[in-house]
């Protein structure tokens, strides 16, 4: 049997599966799919963000900055104004991101019945 893909992966996939859990976390799905549409002020995100705490979202923000994934833009202002956008690299997430949404929209359904299925055992 041929070794099976991921057996090629770096350090056994390390990178990559520190990358997947930033990036596949819940709230950073829901903060790159919203800025996908532009940048945004941090009130902003937050309402668009249903049931994400202040504290959640700010540690999903310099988390996904930290990565390179968005950048954090202060203006000069009295109150302080900060923005919020995607980079390139976040960007190139996007049409990953909309496949993912397209694939679970498109087999809610069935993934409801799997669940039911095996909660009834």
């Amino acid at each position: 049997m041929p070794p099976h893909p991921c057996a090629s992966w770096p350090d056994n996939g390390a990178g990559i599966r520190e990358t997947l859990d930033r990036v596949g976390d819940k709230w950073s799905v829901l903060v790159i799919g919203i800025l996908a549409a532009g940048p945004l002020r941090f009130g902003a995100l937050r309402d668009q963000v249903p049931g994400i705490s202040q504290r959640m979202l700010t540690l999903t923000l310099r988390h996904l900055e930290r990565d390179g994934l968005l950048t954090r833009t202060v203006y000069p202002a009295v109150p302080p104004r900060v923005e919020y956008e995607l980079t390139p690299l976040g960007q190139g997430l996007r049409e990953t991101f909309y496949a993912f949404v397209r694939w679970a929209t498109d087999h809610n359904d069935e993934i409801e019945a799997a669940r039911r299925g095996y909660d009834a055992r």
